[in-house]
């Protein structure tokens, strides 16, 4: 029961994901309402079957302040899609600076990328192109929903409409 449900605003942004068992709380104390059901079956009392939710909305307006997605590592190798941007290898990930700290790169969305400790190793203190090593992706800072889309795994077809 690891499916998630994404989470509106009172304005019908998206917010968050959450898990099934929260939304069904949320439905049930009336502070959501289900915009969407999903199509993996129900959830059962002893004596009561409900529908599980795919997208819930907040019965008021909520103020997020929006502060970015966090800058981790965790996040980066979220971004990269847990593959290395030199080579895409899944194994032995580490952070690497595009433009290296020691020649003035930043440690910024746009500067750190997951690469493999053999890319790493190999790339050291150059560029990419110096080290004849492109990027398979250009790093850049995510969005909240296209953080949502990446923290989903699998997206639900209803998602569609709120998250573009």
């Amino acid at each position: 029961m690891d499916q998630k449900v994404l989470v509106l605003n009172g304005d019908y942004t998206a917010i968050t994901l959450c898990s099934v068992q929260k939304a069904f709380v949320l439905l049930f104390l009336d502070k959501a309402e289900m915009v969407a059901k999903s199509e993996n079956g129900v959830m059962r009392t002893i004596s009561q079957a409900f529908p599980k939710p795919s997208i819930i909305r907040l019965a008021r307006y909520v103020r997020v302040p929006y502060k970015g997605i966090a800058l981790s590592r965790h996040n980066i190798f979220k971004r990269d899609q847990y593959e290395c941007q030199y080579c895409g290898s899944p194994k032995n990930l580490t952070l690497d600076h595009v433009l290296p700290r020691s020649r003035g790169g930043d440690s910024g969305w746009t500067n750190l990328v997951a690469a493999c400790s053999r890319c790493n190793h190999a790339k050291g203190q150059r560029t990419p192109s110096e080290a004849n090593m492109p990027l398979r992706t250009q790093p850049k800072k995510p969005t909240l929903t296209g953080f949502l889309k990446l923290s989903a795994g699998t997206l639900d077809q209803n998602w569609h409409a709120y998250l573009g």
